[in-house]
């Protein structure tokens, strides 16, 4: 048991493990933060979708940082998993007679992901305002925006979150 600690151990410290741990462990949370909101409006891409989607934009940004010395590779990684995150966003809108649902969904994806990519390049406080502000807009506008839609009878775009 005491060969494995020591392996365990040998393999934290050549590795920087630790050093990985903290972006990563920011992108969690804050996923999580909008993924439970998400979660308590029973939308689509809740509480472990968000977290999954932020470590991994995290992630992808920490691997463009540590693998090369050029900056403008590490933006064309960032380029890619906005792009591909794009596609995956474009998934969850549902087009039906008229209807379009999902637009929400879709934008709390894309900005799941660039609180992720934050984190990624450890700006914790950009990572966390986002997400402060993100939920203002998710939680306390959304009363506003039901009243305004029903008191403007003119405006019927069929648009749901």
């Amino acid at each position: 048991m005491e060969t494995l600690i020591n392996e365990f151990k040998e393999i934290v410290a050549n590795t920087g493990l630790l050093s990985f741990l903290p972006p990563l462990f920011a992108a969690l949370i804050y996923g999580g933060i909008i993924g439970i909101e998400r979660e308590i409006h029973q939308k689509p891409a809740g509480l472990r979708t968000n977290m999954l989607i932020c470590m991994g934009a995290a992630a992808f940004t920490l691997i463009a940082k540590n693998i090369s010395i050029n900056p403008d590779a590490e933006t064309r990684v960032i380029q890619g998993v906005v792009t591909g995150v794009g596609f995956l966003g474009a998934g969850v809108l549902i087009h039906q007679q008229g209807n379009v649902q999902g637009l929400t969904t879709a934008a709390t994806i894309w900005l799941v992901t660039a609180v992720g990519i934050a984190c990624g390049a450890r700006l914790y406080g950009l990572s966390a305002a986002t997400v402060i502000l993100a939920i203002i807009v998710l939680m306390g506008l959304s009363p506003l925006e039901q009243k305004l839609r029903k008191n403007n009878p003119l405006k019927n775009d069929k648009i749901s979150q």
